[in-house]
């Protein structure tokens, strides 16, 4: 990796814990960050388009996140789903009034004909967002989740089932016919290094990744450092169901598993100090392993946490 005035970090993210990664890499300096969002958690409310993981991002990175939630808009009400409910509207998907106004944007926009990722960039910028949000495609793929009933829908599983039935399966509708977002793609060819977040692997991850043209584009870029954080912390997820769905899936909750889930193209996982003696990586694997606390829970974890990473970066670009 050369010296670089402004080093690009591509981060491929979903959820909270790819919101705090974010909020850490856009307070180091000389740093121009792209964040590839997750759109598998879309779902349309009351008629609505709403993207769950992108908003987050946004609402994050432009401080006007729930900190107490993780999601949502800090300071909120929530009149307009009181009215709702009472008209007889199912209201298990919290949505207040200000994200009302978010979601009633989008679905305009979207009634008008324009792209979803045109629409992304327009929010991010009316939010003074400091990085750029990015979507994978402006394809319509939902996360779908089959439990003991049926396929219900990634929301239904996460929020109105709270994550409790047991996952049979899960299928990444329409993936597989998707186009790749073009600003995608050149990031991805243009990063000096690709970060994956702490997110969960099969919900926020591998959706993007599954988008035909990502991945390829990723293992395509081989002199840059590609770098994924473990989600788990002594074969807890530190947020979210990634653990108890991993074992469902008939995987163990393991960073060992974490690593083979990224082995085509992953050169360094970052694991918790705790997990240093535990991880067993298969033979002939050339994933380098490198370990620190990952509970970034306050802002001064979050920024000592990034420049570790782009440490991390710059130490294993030096070898190429």
């Amino acid at each position: 990796m050369t010296a670089l005035s402004s080093l690009n970090v591509v981060l491929l993210a979903g959820g909270v814990g790819g919101a705090r990664l974010a909020e850490g890499l856009i307070n180091l300096p000389n740093i121009s960050l792209s964040v590839i969002c997750n759109i598998g958690d879309d779902e349309e409310f009351h008629g609505l388009h709403v993207s769950p993981d992108v908003d987050t991002m946004i609402y994050t990175l432009s401080n006007n996140i729930n900190r107490s939630q993780g999601w949502g808009v800090k300071n909120d009400k929530y009149r307009a789903l009181a009215i709702l409910e009472k008209l007889g509207n199912e209201a298990w998907m919290s949505l207040g009034d200000s994200d009302f106004g978010l979601h009633i944007y989008r679905s305009n926009r979207l009634k008008l004909g324009h792209s979803l990722s045109e629409i992304t960039y327009d929010i991010a910028r009316a939010f003074n967002v400091p990085a750029s949000i990015i979507l994978p495609t402006n394809n319509l793929v939902p996360t779908m989740v089959r439990i003991d009933e049926g396929w219900i829908s990634f929301q239904q599983y996460f929020v109105k089932r709270r994550c409790e039935p047991k996952v049979l399966d899960l299928n990444y509708k329409n993936v597989s016919k998707a186009q790749p977002n073009p600003n995608a793609i050149l990031a991805l060819e243009t990063a000096d290094v690709i970060v994956l977040a702490p997110s969960n692997p099969f919900l926020s991850l591998l959706p993007i990744l599954s988008i035909p043209g990502i991945k390829s584009t990723i293992i395509l870029n081989k002199k840059i450092p590609k770098i994924a954080v473990s989600p788990l912390i002594a074969g807890r997820a530190v947020k979210g169901p990634a653990d108890k769905l991993m074992a469902e899936l008939g995987f163990t909750p393991d960073n060992s598993t974490i690593s083979r889930l990224y082995r085509d193209f992953l050169n360094v996982l970052i694991i918790d100090h705790k997990d240093t003696s535990k991880l067993v990586l298969e033979e002939g694997e050339k994933i380098e392993i490198r370990s620190t606390d990952i509970l970034i829970d306050s802002i001064e974890k979050k920024i000592n946490f990034a420049s570790f990473i782009i440490e991390t970066a710059k130490e294993f670009g030096s070898k190429t």
